[in-house]
């Protein structure tokens, strides 16, 4: 039985040395932010949607939040940038509402680890980062550069 345990746990370690080889790369932004997003959801740190991301950015507990650009009300856009602008929280913004909704857990994983279901996503708030990462260090240089 140890050496089925050791086997096991060779298989993590495996797992756990892929995105340390990718973080030795240069990460771009959007990868960075697909961690970071991940990271803080795990911690309880992720406020989704127009209501929840509204209450997090007034109360002043906002680190970060994500726009998706396709979203296709002008109203939502606005309120949220006017929002993001009024209470100096930084403001990212993402391709489609799908791709946000999958990286903050808008979905259904089925047996070989693909999402299923993706349910879009057109507003996310990050109230906690969770523990500091090389990606989170990545995403904070993205934006003090713009």
């Amino acid at each position: 039985m140890a050496g089925e345990e050791g086997a096991v746990a060779a298989v993590p370690v495996v797992a756990a040395e892929t995105p340390a080889a990718l973080l030795g790369e240069k990460m771009d932004p959007d990868t960075a932010l697909q961690l970071v997003l991940r990271k803080s959801l795990a911690h309880g740190g992720v406020a989704r949607g127009l209501h929840e991301a509204a209450k997090a950015i007034e109360k002043h507990s906002a680190h970060l939040c994500v726009l998706a650009e396709d979203c296709d009300q002008p109203d939502y856009v606005k309120l949220v940038k006017a929002l993001c602008a009024d209470h100096n929280c930084n403001l990212l913004t993402v391709p489609a509402a799908k791709t946000l909704g999958e990286w903050v857990g808008l979905c259904k994983i089925d047996s070989e680890g693909k999402a299923r279901k993706v349910v879009g996503c057109s507003c996310v708030v990050v109230k906690d980062y969770g523990e500091e990462s090389e990606a989170l260090h990545v995403l904070r240089e993205h934006l003090k550069s713009h």
